[in-house]
């Protein structure tokens, strides 16, 4: 292994210990799938194997799969903005109080964070109501790898009985 990989592998793992736990979205995933079709003229969200979970097959945006937890700007093959980007090197990760703040005010989100006040966003749209953002949020964290694995059963264990 050369230096090289040796610290990007290193800020990787860095970033992955320092990544806050996911908590549950207070939100109504019914409610936010439905306000997503505001969001899905830009964004989709869609698995590894590129099944379409939610909205439209759109590459405005990047894609929101998996989406909470994963370090902001980082999307692989999405062209961000430099002040998205600049907060994920900051290391921050999305949960749903950020979320809620970019949706609201993208430009004002990133100022915010970057502490820079000429920060920019690519992102235009606004989601301002806040009900609306968190209902989203827990739209699209109920389609994240992190709500499969947590409703999956473990592996030996039985599948919990349902009432």
């Amino acid at each position: 292994m050369n230096v090289r990989t040796i610290a990007a592998s290193a800020a990787a793992l860095l970033a992955l210990g320092s990544a806050p736990a996911i908590a549950n979205p207070t939100g109504d995933a019914e409610a936010g799938a439905k306000v997503f079709a505001k969001c899905q003229t830009c964004h989709v969200i869609a698995d590894a194997d590129g099944n379409v979970l939610g909205g439209r097959n759109a590459k405005t945006g990047p894609n929101l799969y998996g989406l909470p937890g994963r370090v902001a700007g980082t999307y692989e093959g999405f062209n961000y903005g430099e002040s998205i980007v600049a907060v994920g090197a900051g290391g921050y990760a999305w949960e749903e109080e950020g979320f809620v703040a970019y949706v609201a005010n993208p430009v004002d989100f990133l100022r915010e964070k970057t502490g820079d006040k000429s920060a920019k966003s690519k992102m235009s749209f606004k989601l301002p109501k806040e009900e609306d953002a968190r209902n989203v949020y827990a739209y699209i964290a109920s389609l994240s790898p992190a709500a499969d694995a947590a409703a999956a059963p473990a592996e030996g264990e039985a599948a919990p009985a349902s009432n």
